[in-house]
């Protein structure tokens, strides 16, 4: 199999415009754009679980205005009433009043307590999974983008490529068609002057009809082609588009690799199973005590009054260990390990899949590049008959129907050639995209 290969000007060239029409395409579409949005989220939702390690200072206050409800009698004058009349008595005075039994209202009255309360977590393994879990989600969400990006480079070199099929197509009919009318002109010429038929004038009109509307039906498939191209780059869709001249085929060196495991698809399974890993330590965590510690700055008291007597600190050190919970933490482990298996199962699953993928995506190219050197093959051979029939016809040896029957083999060899070319080319970016082989910015 012979593939012939660009030259180092020409390559540069060519993939220099894609590359830019490729970056363009990537920054302006919208579905990227969202997954962006979700991944910013996805690194706040990092930093809320940083934050969490921190210290925690909230300010609190309360205030009670009570009336009725419970109280507490305290039988004050029973108490103290005899014991202080006997006492001014023996004095001879009036120092020491009669008092009234008291009755003392549960609910506090004009009461308030305000507070600063720090907290601060000293050991709770939850809070360490659930940065690990953030983090790895924030990779996961890299690696979708980068998957979006992927499909989006492929979707965008297909486009391309048959945009300039279509366009090679045209310019091929239109070269047919300066040829047919040359043979119309002269057909005319000759009858006129009774040297030919009518028939061979009628089918040089027909063929020049033909052609016509095989340009136009070419048109109309550049037409679509630009338009599709123009929206995966969210572009107006009658933009111009700068196109390459491209005439040889790629690169086969991808043609041989069996390495499928750059694949963004592959990368998201292993990040899950990390996920899912550090799910199970965060189900296991039960087994690991928390120790926190608090402390509490603010002041008491009634009336709103603030001195040194109503001021007060509170430090307190917690400790929370869930001992028995029904089997629930068990169960939440178990669950954890199967979803690792099935995540393990996938993977090699998806790994044989993907790998199958590039085998047919080889193939395809393997066999797209066989159909173009045929049609080389019969576009030289083709191109030799016509020049052959030319000569013949010129010299009235042969008929304008052989000369017209090889002119219409030739330009169909010119049609072929042009599609197998391209059609090469998108193979190629089936396996780059199987693969994954296309450095992406």
């Amino acid at each position: 199999m012979s593939i012939f290969l660009f030259s180092p000007t020409e390559l540069t060239h060519a993939q220099s415009t894609l590359d830019n029409y490729i970056q363009q395409g990537i920054e302006s579409n919208q579905s990227i754009k969202q997954q962006s949005f979700i991944l910013e989220k996805s690194i706040y939702a990092l930093g809320e679980a940083k934050s969490m390690f921190l210290p925690n200072i909230a300010f609190s206050t309360t205030y009670t205005k009570a009336d009725g409800g419970r109280t507490i009698d305290f039988p004050t004058g029973d108490l103290l009433n005899n014991v202080y009349s006997t006492i001014n008595q023996m004095t001879g005075s009036n120092s020491f009043p009669q008092l009234q039994n008291q009755s003392i209202l549960l609910n506090p009255d004009n009461f308030y307590d305000a507070k600063f309360r720090i907290t601060q977590p000293i050991l709770n393994a939850e809070l360490s999974y659930n940065k690990k879990i953030r983090s790895k989600q924030i990779d996961l969400q890299k690696t979708e983008i980068l998957l979006y990006k992927r499909e989006l480079v492929k979707e965008i070199k297909t486009a391309y490529y048959n945009y300039l099929k279509a366009t090679n197509a045209t310019k091929i009919y239109q070269s047919y068609l300066k040829l047919v009318s040359e043979g119309e002109r002269v057909n005319k010429k000759l009858f006129d002057t009774g040297k030919i038929n009518r028939t061979s004038l009628i089918r040089s009109q027909n063929e020049v009809s033909k052609i016509n509307a095989s340009i136009i039906a070419s048109q109309k498939t550049e037409e679509s082609a630009r338009y599709y191209f123009n929206f995966l780059l969210n572009r107006p869709l009658t933009d111009s588009i700068m196109v390459d001249d491209i005439n040889t085929l790629p690169d086969d060196s991808q043609l041989f690799s069996d390495n499928v495991t750059r694949r963004e698809e592959l990368s998201k399974l292993e990040i899950a199973k990390n996920i899912n890993s550090d799910l199970t330590g965060l189900a296991k965590s039960y087994l690991i005590p928390k120790i926190g510690a608090s402390l509490d700055l603010g002041s008491q008291g009634f009336d709103w009054e603030f001195n040194q007597k109503n001021r007060y600190y509170l430090l307190g050190i917690s400790l929370e260990w869930n001992i028995f919970s029904s089997g629930k933490n068990t169960f939440r482990i178990k669950q954890s390990i199967a979803e690792n298996q099935a995540i393990i199962s996938q993977t090699d699953y998806i790994h044989e899949q993907l790998l199958t993928e590039l085998k047919v995506r080889q193939a395809n190219m393997e066999s797209a590049v066989a159909q173009y050197n045929a049609a080389q093959s019969q576009l030289k051979t083709s191109q030799i008959y016509y020049s052959d029939m030319a000569k013949l016809y010129k010299e009235g040896i042969t008929i304008y129907i052989e000369l017209l029957d090889a002119q219409n083999q030739w330009i169909d060899a010119q049609l072929k050639s042009n599609i197998t070319l391209f059609d090469t080319w998108i193979a190629y970016t089936a396996i780059e995209r199987a693969n994954a082989s296309f450095n992406i910015q």
